[in-house]
């Protein structure tokens, strides 16, 4: 009796913990993709003046970031946690569903783009608060139509990106075993961001758009670092989640969950 109660608290936990940190992933890893059109000045943002350095020839380099950038992070150290307690198939998982509901989001929005607007809807938003002449429903397409070559490259190197991460993970943790996480966790965001941060531009930007290839380089590089840095900064929040988490599931539940995912015994 007492074993059963045991069990049934273990998978209790487990499962809850599991959808709390799925919806912090999947909402973020969404959004990101939604807000991810918009690219933004790093340097505005803080106050400063462009850094305007000249890369590959002539090209000038900023700190120009996509807007999606601001959250990913949130989404690579839960993807970590997630890891860290669920292994491989949890990661995959996931992964996977967050892939299906990015892609079923696209797809509405294609869709809803093609409906003829209301006539009073773009009387009411015009003129703009300058006053010139503002077609609200150009801007809204143009804003949220982004096109096959976004949706592709979004999905190519969302899943390109958590698959690669979760593999270095778990060889890191082999080598490591529980200790060190932030080496696991830092080392799998390095390499997973790296393909990430120019996949995502290049096949959305140069194949399908009209970027050359020294923007997609120059904002990719942008990109990259950024994810990098902040995945650094964000280690005591990685180690937090891992604090506050290993007291909800208590210490015996938490070290069965972390041996069946380096192990990948199990899952739900």
């Amino acid at each position: 009796m007492e074993k059963t109660l045991k069990d049934q608290e273990f998978q209790s936990k487990k499962t809850n913990l599991f959808i709390i940190l799925s919806g912090i992933f999947l909402t973020n890893a969404i959004l990101a993709e939604i807000i991810g059109v918009k690219i933004f000045s790093g340097e505005y943002t803080l106050g400063w003046e462009p850094a305007g350095w000249t890369i590959f020839g002539n090209y000038v380099l900023d700190f120009n970031l996509t807007a999606g950038a601001v959250i990913w992070p949130v989404v690579f150290v839960t993807t970590d946690i997630i890891n860290e307690y669920y292994g491989k198939k949890g990661v995959r998982k996931i992964s996977f569903v967050t892939a299906f509901f990015i892609a079923y989001i696209f797809f509405v929005i294609a869709g809803v783009t093609q409906l003829p607007p209301a006539p009073f809807w773009l009387e009411v938003n015009t003129p703009d608060a300058q006053g010139n002449p503002f077609d609200i429903d150009y801007a809204f397409n143009v804003i949220f139509r982004q096109g096959l070559g976004i949706i592709l490259g979004s999905l190519v190197a969302f899943l390109l990106g958590q698959l690669i991460d979760v593999f270095v993970f778990q060889k890191l943790r082999k080598i490591t075993g529980p200790k060190m996480i932030w080496l696991r966790a830092t080392g799998s965001t390095l390499v997973s961001q790296f393909i990430d941060s120019f996949v995502v531009l290049g096949i959305a930007f140069y194949i399908f758009g009209n970027w050359s290839w020294a923007q997609v380089a120059s904002v990719g590089i942008i990109n990259y670092v950024y994810k990098f840095s902040v995945a650094i900064l964000l280690t005591p929040v990685l180690y937090l989640g891992h604090y506050l988490i290993d007291n909800y599931l208590g210490k015996e539940i938490a070290d069965k969950m972390t041996k069946e995912a380096s192990s990948d015994t199990s899952f739900l």
